[in-house]
């Protein structure tokens, strides 16, 4: 089921609407019209679909069910900009979503404009709504930041294959330019509560809150830098099939894997990575970036260590989400830096867990037609933790459970290191 919209939530819908609309033209600001109707592999989307598919869904779920006299944009819409909503009927290929040269940006740009008028008129009275309504448009403008994040993902995956390497703008993960020490940070373990308590928004994926039993475990206390997977790449790493799952060294042979994705090597054999802001030579003491569920766990293999399950990093994340509390208790994730002695917990990069996507006890999915957000994919996924440095800011929690096929690489992600007590 939605998650209830609280009173205060309800009350700023209006002006939170707005931030996360104008935020998404902001990102797509810098683009030209060119490189917003192209799409370099069928994972990724073009940015002026991100664009259309957003405002699609509050004309879609909110404003064409609910608002009495709506006049429908464009009906071809509905068609072009669904994404996986089989109950919403048929819609354009993923993989040709490069194709839509029509519409044209200043079209969407309109669309969104005729949305934004109508729900601006909605939430001004966002205090009258009923909650299952507000709540649907709180999901909406979660859905909205997901798609930020993948604007900048996916232009970057498509700037990547322009010969000419061109810049974008916002900001990347900064280097002290010095390494921390890595330190094991012992964990507890024992009968923790996992999962959203309520009373603010959360994905359905991330409730009910259920109890489960940890093994006393360890957790790095920083992610595993460049230069520390360079040297698991010079140590041939690549070539050396007993740190890898079948399926990750099927990976190096059919795709060629020798690096991460974005690392590039010169004739004088220097590596480079490409960035949003372009090439630039490789930090050795910023967080390995772009790898796979695959190269992931063979690092940890090398390392002789593990990767954590989403339940050690939950707990070691919010130490109060595991520890007793009523079940009505406010929930309060932690600052970015995380639990006492880890670093880089949130905001930095996605981090890899050896958990599937697999439904909670007791899972319930979102109410009517959003009922096919999250659940119909738990199967052959593996959960992300942490959020990344174009996650939007306020849009992860210590619960958020972000998910990723095993062999997905241009997203935002990294690891840490995890071994038994």
């Amino acid at each position: 089921m939605i998650v209830p919209v609280v009173s205060e939530v309800a009350s700023g819908l209006l002006a939170r609407y707005r931030a996360i609309r104008a935020h998404s033209l902001a990102l797509a600001a810098p683009l030209s019209s060119e490189d917003q109707c192209v799409q370099s592999m069928a994972d990724a989307s073009p940015t002026k679909w991100h664009l259309a598919h957003t405002t699609w869904f509050f004309e879609t779920l909110v404003l064409a069910p609910h608002v009495a006299g709506y006049r429908i944009f464009e009906r071809d819409f509905a068609y072009l900009f669904n994404s996986y909503y089989e109950a919403l009927g048929p819609r354009h290929p993923r993989c040709e979503r490069g194709l839509l040269t029509r519409p044209s940006n200043d079209r969407v740009c309109t669309y969104r404009a005729h949305v934004d008028g109508a729900m601006e008129r909605l939430l001004e009275h966002a205090d009258s709504l009923p909650a299952t309504l507000a709540a649907t448009i709180a999901l909406g403008l979660q859905h909205e930041q997901q798609h930020q994040e993948l604007i900048l993902t996916d232009i970057k995956h498509l700037f990547s294959r322009n010969a000419t390497l061109p810049e974008y703008r916002p900001r990347e993960l900064a280097s002290s330019g010095e390494t921390t020490p890595l330190e094991w940070i012992a964990q507890a373990g024992g009968c923790v509560t996992i999962g959203h308590a309520g009373g603010a928004f959360a994905f359905d994926n991330e409730m009910p809150r259920h109890a489960v039993l940890l093994r006393p475990y360890q957790l790095a206390n920083r992610l595993v830098t460049c230069g520390e997977y360079l040297e698991f790449i010079e140590d041939g790493a690549y070539r050396r099939p007993e740190f890898w799952l079948s399926d990750g060294w099927a990976g190096i042979a059919a795709q060629g894997w020798q690096a991460p994705l974005y690392w590039l090597r010169d004739e004088a054999s220097n590596w480079w990575v490409f960035t949003l802001h372009g090439q630039r030579p490789l930090a050795p003491a910023e967080p390995v970036c772009h790898l796979s569920f695959f190269e992931a766990a063979a690092y940890a293999a090398w390392a002789d260590a593990r990767l954590p399950t989403e339940f050690e990093w939950e707990a070691a994340c919010a130490p109060q989400a595991a520890a007793e509390r009523p079940d009505d208790a406010p929930f309060h994730p932690l600052a970015a830096r995380g639990g006492a002695g880890l670093e880089q917990l949130q905001g930095e990069l996605w981090q890899w867990t050896r958990s599937s996507y697999d439904p909670y006890p007791g899972f319930q999915p979102h109410d009517g037609m959003a009922a096919e957000y999250n659940g119909k994919f738990m199967v052959g996924q593996l959960v992300l933790r942490g959020g990344s440095c174009v996650t939007p800011a306020g849009h992860v929690r210590s619960t958020y459970r972000n998910f990723f096929p095993p062999q997905a690489r241009w997203q935002f992600t990294g690891l840490r290191l995890a071994k038994d007590a």
